[in-house]
């Protein structure tokens, strides 16, 4: 049996978390002072996940770049994947938050959305 002592991030709390595994089975995790740090730890030692967020270039807009993210997360394994999409990628303003930017991003089912308005150079909005 083996053991992994982790911080939670699923609140601000940020508690010491140790996570017992056989194999690669959670069999306990102590340290939580709420049902998500349970999870958490369950989750960070079988599947990790991240959620990840960068920016794209904005043609014809107000500002230069708009800020994007991941809508849920992603495996850990595919994030370096997902940047690498992103690079070149160039929307057209305007640009509203939550817009698709681009879809199934590293083939893994989830897509990149807008964290920002932007509107046109040229005054129209999104």
């Amino acid at each position: 049996m083996s053991k992994r002592e982790l911080t939670c991030i699923g609140c601000p709390m940020g508690c010491q978390l140790l996570v017992k595994l056989d194999g690669d089975k959670v069999v306990e995790v102590t340290g939580n002072t709420c049902k998500r740090g349970a999870e958490y730890g369950r989750k960070e030692c079988t599947n990790p996940t991240r959620i990840v967020t960068s920016s794209v270039y904005v043609e014809d807009g107000e500002i230069d770049v708009v800020p994007v993210k991941t809508e849920k997360d992603i495996p850990k394994g595919k994030i370096f994947d997902c940047i690498k999409a992103l690079k070149g990628v160039v929307v057209k303003a305007p640009v509203n938050i939550g817009d698709v930017i681009l879809e199934n991003v590293a083939d893994s089912g989830i897509n990149i959305i807008a964290t920002k308005k932007v509107d046109s150079a040229d005054g129209k909005t999104a």
